[in-house]
């Protein structure tokens, strides 16, 4: 195919492509006509046109962020198809979108009608002749790439179609990449598709080894779910968790690029409403923090007098001495906490304290009252009301994690829970800041210890320790399309934690304590689960398996589970995946191998290095000089900060480590999940492997992040 012919089907592409974004200049002023329209109906002066004015506000709203989302390569797809299907091509895009006339200009790649652009393929090519991918840079469509998919069909059509390139999905996978995951709408594969528009109930299960496509995969089922049933999930939100605030940096383009911004991005340690945890404990405590029998642990906790309150009550009152002790004490707080959760019963523990002071009351002159005399005279009491509050207080989930701290307390609750070993772990683990690790515990107790209740009448909360917070009113449209892109974020109470979708990327990794706290935002929800067994770095699976199910049917029941295995490796050459594939399977690791389907002629290198400095500038530089996006340097964690301060201090170096146009990232292991570079440096691999009881699995991963190139420093005294 010579270049005068690519020139003109990229010029008749471009005709096109101009009609689609003179027709989206079209609609976004309608768009924001329409906006216009319903802010001067607010102004009538009656009820009804306000409700009109936060519909049309609504509709505009959301027509316009989808358009303004989708503007960036709009147009990438069009199908040939036989004549007696449609003689007239079909375009697919990133949303749709319909001519003056309200005829079909552009086809959403989400609906039933573009699913054939996917699907396709040589052996069944579905009535498709020619599948064309156009590349654009903005509204300037830049070359094209055709798939030849019925070759019989095509010499008996008067089309006589042209064939362009050397295959859309090699294309994209050669190209240099930068810090951020793109949008794989355009060379979605047929075994992709099936995963991206599995029905919608239940559980969709993604599996796969190292470069299948399965984080990004699990994003465009995202984006086709809030297509597919905008209502239900745009309103209800959806969650994605992944495993590292790097890896959510690195995706979070993804959706919005697709058109969708009714989705909230959350790293493990920010699953949790106001909190933000980045700093990982030593493998050995995140070991005993992640596992099941904390959950025990906390709700032992939970139930502990209160560090610091008072141990006793004692009022004269008419000739008696009533008292209550740490015996009456104790057996009071039993009896609040059979109630319910403790904050819950904060608006009980006035009567339930009066109940047993009243209890003791003897003297005849005292019984000449009654008991509402006396509850009168408790309630008014200075002494009497700020005892309660203080030896029942409304109490913060992160602060009872605190009590911890005390040796002596988590013996007690640790008691026929955690060995020896694990409370030393424990009592030496907890630092001024949470760590990833804990963000599951405070969550735990959060539920445990509930939300206060909302009360409207101060009899109700003698004690004031309810929450009085004042509920917004809002209209539905309000509810309805609200935050960022329509979704009404949680309030932070835990009622009101729950999600439409849940999506769980890197699930191997999870631990039976994360499971719990995912869990708790997905009650209702459908799920997207997506993972590699083999590169786990929790070493209990089995546990972690059982608690994976307790979350998926928290409260549905069993849920329909839909499995899809990814079985082609998009993002390593075969040179730097078979070298991948050998340490897998030497080290003894039950790995999904796919098979790699690109080959670059560049094997890996293993270099040993006197100066390792000096020998990780200098393959550093080499690299950069060799690749034309991002390169990740791979370090132990004891080795981070001193790797990070050899390459800040190195001028030639220093700029390309921060800022928007950065290609060099120094990461430890298990920051490298889910991510992708052009090439990678692993900084003593052995020491990587040794420093968790998962260290084999982490340098797996790491072996399998590089696309085009990887070396290995090892340093030899």
């Amino acid at each position: 195919m010579n270049d005068d012919v690519a020139a003109r089907e990229i010029a008749l592409e471009q005709e096109f492509v101009d009609t689609v974004y003179r027709q989206l200049a079209e609609s976004t002023r309608s768009a924001e006509q329409l906006a216009a329209e319903g802010r001067a109906r607010g102004q009538l002066g009656h009820e009804g046109g306000l409700v009109e004015r936060d519909a049309m506000l609504f509709q505009a709203a959301r027509r316009m962020a989808s358009l303004d989302a989708a503007h960036e390569g709009l147009v990438f797809g069009r199908l040939d198809m036989r004549d007696e299907v449609d003689p007239e091509p079909r375009y697919v895009g990133r949303i749709g979108l319909r001519d003056a006339d309200r005829d079909v200009l552009l086809i959403d790649w989400r609906a039933p009608a573009a699913a054939v652009f996917y699907q396709a393929t040589p052996a069944e090519p579905q009535n498709v002749i020619r599948r064309r991918i156009l590349r654009s840079d903005g509204e300037t469509v830049i070359g094209v790439e055709d798939d030849l998919l019925d070759p019989e069909a095509d010499a008996a059509s008067e089309k006589n179609l042209p064939i362009v390139g050397e295959g859309a999905l090699m294309a994209q996978l050669s190209r240099a990449r930068d810090r951020s995951m793109h949008s794989i709408v355009a060379t979605i594969q047929a075994e992709q598709d099936r995963a991206i528009r599995a029905p919608q109930k239940g559980v969709v299960m993604i599996s796969g080894g190292p470069g299948t496509g399965k984080t990004v995969v699990a994003l465009h089922r995202a984006a086709f779910l809030l297509y597919a049933d905008r209502r239900r999930y745009e309103t209800g939100g959806v969650l994605v968790v992944g495993p590292s605030g790097v890896f959510m940096r690195y995706i979070e383009r993804v959706l919005p690029s697709l058109g969708e911004t009714a989705v909230a991005l959350r790293s493990l340690g920010e699953v949790v409403d106001g909190l933000r945890a980045t700093r990982r404990d030593d493998p050995r405590i995140a070991e005993v923090k992640g596992s099941g029998a904390m959950a025990e642990l906390l709700r032992r906790t939970a139930r502990q007098h209160v560090p610091g309150a008072p141990r006793e009550f004692r009022v004269f009152y008419r000739d008696d001495v009533l008292v209550l002790g740490p015996r009456e004490l104790g057996q009071i707080r039993r009896q609040l906490l059979s109630m319910g959760s403790r904050n819950r019963s904060t608006t009980k523990v006035a009567s339930t304290l009066i109940d047993a002071l009243w209890r003791q009351v003897r003297s005849e002159r005292a019984r000449e009252r009654t008991k509402e005399d006396f509850a009168d005279e408790m309630r008014t009491s200075d002494a009497f009301l700020e005892f309660a509050a203080a030896w029942w207080p409304v109490l913060d989930a992160a602060s009872v994690l605190g009590w911890l701290r005390d040796p002596e307390l988590l013996g007690r609750v640790a008691e026929g829970v955690l060995d020896d070993e694990a409370v030393r772990l424990l009592t030496k683990s907890w630092g001024e800041d949470l760590t990833v690790d804990d963000v599951p515990l405070v969550d735990e107790l959060r539920y445990l210890l509930g939300d206060p209740p909302i009360v409207n009448d101060a009899d109700e909360d003698p004690l004031g320790l309810a929450d009085s917070s004042l509920q917004e009113l809002t209209t539905a449209a309000d509810r309805e399309y609200r935050g960022r892109g329509g979704w009404t974020p949680p309030t932070g109470r835990v009622e009101d934690d729950g999600y439409a979708h849940v999506l769980v990327d890197e699930a191997q990794d999870l631990t039976p304590m994360q499971w719990r706290m995912v869990g708790r935002r997905g009650r209702t929800a459908t799920w997207t689960i997506v993972g590699d067994p083999a590169q786990s770095s929790w070493p209990v699976r089995a546990e972690a398996e059982e608690a994976r199910s307790a979350a998926l049917n928290s409260l549905s029941g069993d849920k329909p589970v839909h499995q899809f295995h990814l079985s082609t490796n998009y993002r390593n050459s075969s040179e730097i995946y078979a070298f991948a594939a050998a340490y897998a399977e030497r080290v003894g690791l039950d790995a999904d191998l796919p098979n790699a389907v690109r080959s670059t002629g560049v094997a890996p290198r293993e270099e040993t290095v006197a100066d390792l400095e000096h020998g990780t500038r200098e393959t550093l530089a080499a690299m950069l000089g060799q690749v034309d996006g991002t390169v990740g340097i791979v370090v132990p964690v004891a080795r981070r900060t001193e790797v990070t301060r050899w390459l800040q201090g190195w001028p030639e170096v220093a700029g390309l480590i921060t800022g928007d146009d950065a290609r060099v990232a120094v990461l430890t292991g298990l920051d490298t999940k889910g991510l992708e570079f052009d090439g990678i440096v692993v900084v003593q691999p052995q020491e990587i492997e040794a420093e968790s009881p998962t260290g084999r699995a982490t340098l797996y991963v790491v072996y399998t992040r590089a696309t085009q190139m990887m070396t290995t420093l090892t340093h030899h005294r």
